[in-house]
C-alpha cells in the first residue's frame, strides 16, 4: 500500500487524449491545467505525446516555465509526434518499452491524478488507477476535468456499480468531479 504522509502535490499526472477532440473548450482547458501547473510549480506528468490534448497540456505548462516529464512506450513516438514536436523542448522525456511501463511509472511519479476528455486510452488509465485505490494500493487524490460535463456518463455508470453491489469500498474510487481547469489544483489540494 502507497500512502504518502506528506499531503503536499510536487506532480499530478495528467491522463488525456491524443486527438484535439470535438470542441475547441477541450484544448483550451488542456493550456489552462498546463499554465496552472507551471505557475503553482506542480511538475505535470503525462503520456509524452505532442498532439492533441497531451500536447496542449505539457507545451503550456513548457511555455510558463513549468517542469514537465513525459513517458511514451517506443512503439508510439511517431505516432504521438513526439521526435517531431520541438516545441517539446525541456521536457524530460522518458521512452519505455511497453504500455505497463508507462503505466506503472506515471503512477510512481505522481501525487495526484486527473483525468481530462480523451478516448479508451485515457479510460483504460483512469480506470486502473482507481481500481488500484479500490484495492487499497493508494490514496492519491483522483479528479476528473468534467469540460462540457464529458465524464457525467462515467459518473453515472460508476454509481449504479456501486448501487448494484459491485464495487467495494466506493468511497475510496469515487474522483472529484471539477469542470474547468482553474479549479482543478485547489480540488487536489484540498483532497
Amino acid at each position: 500500500m502507497i500512502r504518502d504522509t506528506d499531503t503536499s502535490i510536487r506532480s499530478i499526472c495528467v491522463y488525456c487524449g491524443s486527438s484535439d477532440g470535438a470542441d475547441p473548450a477541450y484544448i483550451e482547458q488542456a493550456q489552462l491545467l498546463g499554465t496552472a501547473l507551471a505557475e503553482a510549480n506542480i511538475r505535470l506528468v503525462y503520456g509524452g505525446g505532442g498532439i492533441g490534448l497531451m500536447g496542449a497540456v505539457a507545451k503550456s505548462a513548457l511555455a510558463h516555465g513549468g517542469k514537465v516529464l513525459g513517458i511514451i512506450p517506443e512503439f508510439l513516438k511517431q505516432h504521438e509526434r513526439v521526435v517531431a514536436a520541438g516545441d517539446l523542448e525541456g521536457c524530460d522525456l522518458h521512452v519505455v518499452p511497453d504500455m505497463h511501463t508507462r503505466k506503472r511509472l506515471m503512477f510512481e511519479e505522481a501525487d495526484a491524478f486527473v483525468a481530462m476528455p480523451g478516448g479508451i486510452g485515457t479510460l483504460e488509465e483512469l480506470v486502473e488507477i482507481m481500481t488500484w485505490a479500490q484495492l487499497g494500493r493508494h490514496t492519491k487524490p483522483i479528479a476528473l476535468m468534467n469540460t462540457k460535463g464529458f465524464w457525467n456518463s462515467f459518473s453515472s455508470l460508476v454509481d449504479e456499480m456501486s448501487a448494484s453491489g459491485f464495487i467495494h469500498n466506493p468511497e475510496r474510487i469515487k474522483p472529484m468531479m471539477v469542470d474547468n481547469a482553474a479549479d482543478i489544483i485547489p480540488a487536489l489540494l484540498k483532497a
